[in-house]
């Protein structure tokens, strides 16, 4: 009962609050990035410590991050990891669908912010779009983000790579680092939600240049260390 309630309390305060902070986005968005990435982040500070100090939920981090611009490729099994690696990452250009970056005004604004739209079904022009987006986000010195089996998994589930991250490697030739965590044990996609610990481990880097299959076996092995 005390986790039902737990759970119920982060959902009003996190969720309540958010509505108006994501409302607030596109305002922010009329600035441009300067102002609308440092709001994001302070959203994302918000349910870090929302999930903490209501849910229960701390994190642990173990390894190192890249001293500069990298590619992180991350397991994705709830929705605290995009918060907490915006923090860590200091405003990543994160990887989104195009179906998120369609809609209406939301999307115009994730855009503003800088991410990086995949297509699957993207033609050429597409690709070399989403290359470009990739490349002025490290110019700016900003590290990539991609969630690169390509959707929210159940813990103990290890679906192959998309092939999108495939492509960024390629075309970006940076180091690699791929983000193993277990968020789904305290933050399952459907009942309430406990408290506990999150590790989020950053495994050896992967350096550029690597044939295809060797690059995608060792980010695999990387994002499922923590599987069991």
């Amino acid at each position: 009962m005390a986790k039902r309630l737990r759970s119920f309390a982060f959902a009003i305060f996190f969720y309540g609050l958010s509505v108006p902070i994501v409302l607030g986005a596109p305002v922010a968005a009329l600035f441009g990035a300067r102002i609308l990435r440092p709001y994001c982040m302070a959203w994302a500070r918000f349910g870090v410590w929302s999930a903490r100090h209501i849910a229960g939920i701390r994190i642990h981090v173990d390894g190192q991050r890249a001293a500069g611009p990298a590619l992180y490729a991350a397991k994705h099994q709830a929705m605290l990891e995009t918060m907490a690696l915006a923090v860590m990452l200091d405003a990543p250009a994160i990887v989104m669908k195009r179906e998120l970056a369609q809609i209406p005004v939301w999307g115009w604004a994730a855009q503003r912010y800088g991410v990086i739209v995949v297509d699957r079904a993207a033609n050429a022009k597409a690709l070399r779009q989403m290359m470009r987006e990739a490349r002025d986000a490290t110019g700016e010195g900003r590290s990539v983000l991609i969630f690169p089996e390509g959707t929210r998994v159940a813990p103990g589930e290890t679906p192959p790579l998309r092939s999108g991250f495939a492509g960024l490697y390629r075309a970006l030739s940076l180091t690699v680092v791929p983000v193993a965590l277990d968020s789904g044990r305290l933050w399952p996609r459907r009942g309430p939600k406990r408290g506990g610990i999150v590790t989020f481990r950053f495994g050896a880097p992967v350096p550029p240049g690597l044939p295809r299959a060797e690059a995608e076996d060792a980010v695999h092995r990387g994002i499922n260390a923590l599987e069991s």
